[in-house]
């Protein structure tokens, strides 16, 4: 089951930007666009799957994304 607790692992705004190298304003556009989903902790702060966050920063590396 280790698989699935990465699969289940959540990541702040902050930690998405450095994996895409842009600001957490960015990401926070992303997720208000749909490009990313996320998902509001009690506090109402966003967080964002490791797996989804990770598919589609290989989109990206592709080209396949828009507007990033």
């Amino acid at each position: 089951m280790p698989d699935n607790e990465a699969d289940d692992a959540l990541l702040t705004p902050a930690e998405v930007a450095q994996l895409f190298r842009v600001s957490p304003k960015t990401v926070t556009r992303w997720a208000r666009s749909g490009k990313l989903s996320a998902k509001r902790t009690l506090g109402g702060h966003r967080r964002f799957k490791e797996a989804e966050v990770r598919e589609f920063l290989s989109r990206v590396e592709r080209g396949s994304a828009s507007d990033t």
